[in-house]
């Protein structure tokens, strides 16, 4: 299937390693162009360097309210348009309600959530038609996870923001999607399982209550966020998809 990508730009962010990475990598793969970013600009770069002569790597922090113009900016320069934007935020400090700071509160939510208000905004007022918005998310828009309960406060209200943006620009034609990934074999994943103590029997229990008894791949993450950036699918906003292999038993 022709997903329509070739010669779209997309800016990627936390795209150096996992969900972010594995989506620049398929995206890539059919026939788009990418800004790769990441904190580090050794890692973007090297990233970039990975995907090929149609990935440019930039060094951007998500929280830095002057990243997001700059990347827009770098994906006109370099590769002479501005597509979409898929918005991936590394996870914040895992914890307790009792035992997360105030300080680790404040981080996450200048980076998890208003630098991800940020970008979609700045996307938003430089897209035309045809353009999209997406949001990596989690599973736990619909239902906490144990031991996250920063992203459980702040992922919720991101989607929402998401829903709300998506009625806002349907009239000119923008989309705006969230993808929900549950367990997808990361290296983020694998480090929230060791934190039991035991990382072998926290991943089999996970898998038995996933219908399709595996965890998902980040291959499989990134084709699915691919398909949805795309043209292809043209009829698909304000929705929340997740990415968790039928984890989620609601509707």
């Amino acid at each position: 299937m022709d997903l329509g990508l070739k010669d779209r730009v997309y800016v990627v962010t936390g795209a150096t390693r996992g969900l972010g990475y594995a989506s620049a990598r398929e995206l890539a793969a059919d026939g788009a162009k990418v800004i790769v970013t990441g904190r580090d600009a050794e890692r973007a770069e090297r990233a970039a360097a990975e995907l090929g002569p149609n990935a440019l790597g930039v060094a951007a922090d998500n929280s830095d309210p002057a990243a997001a113009s700059r990347l827009i900016a770098a994906a006109r320069e370099h590769f002479g348009r501005f597509d979409g934007i898929l918005i991936s935020v590394g996870g914040p400090a895992p914890g307790s309600a009792q035992d997360n700071t105030d300080e680790q509160w404040t981080a996450a939510f200048e980076s998890v959530f208003l630098g991800a208000v940020r970008l979609a905004r700045a996307a938003a007022a430089e897209l035309g038609e045809g353009g999209v918005i997406g949001l990596v998310l989690s599973g736990s828009v619909h239902e906490p996870i144990p031991g996250l309960t920063i992203s459980n406060g702040l992922r919720p209200g991101l989607a929402g923001f998401a829903k709300s943006l998506s009625v806002e620009l349907g009239p000119r034609g923008i989309r705006v999607v969230g993808l929900l990934p549950a367990r997808i074999d990361t290296d983020r994943v694998r480090e929230l399982d060791a934190l039991s103590g035991d990382a072998r029997a926290a991943r089999a229990g996970h898998e038995s209550r996933i219908p399709l008894r595996r965890y998902g791949t980040a291959e499989e993450f990134g084709r699915t966020a691919a398909f949805v950036l795309s043209p292809a699918a043209s009829y698909l906003t304000g929705l929340m998809l997740p990415v968790d292999g039928g984890a989620r038993h609601g509707f």
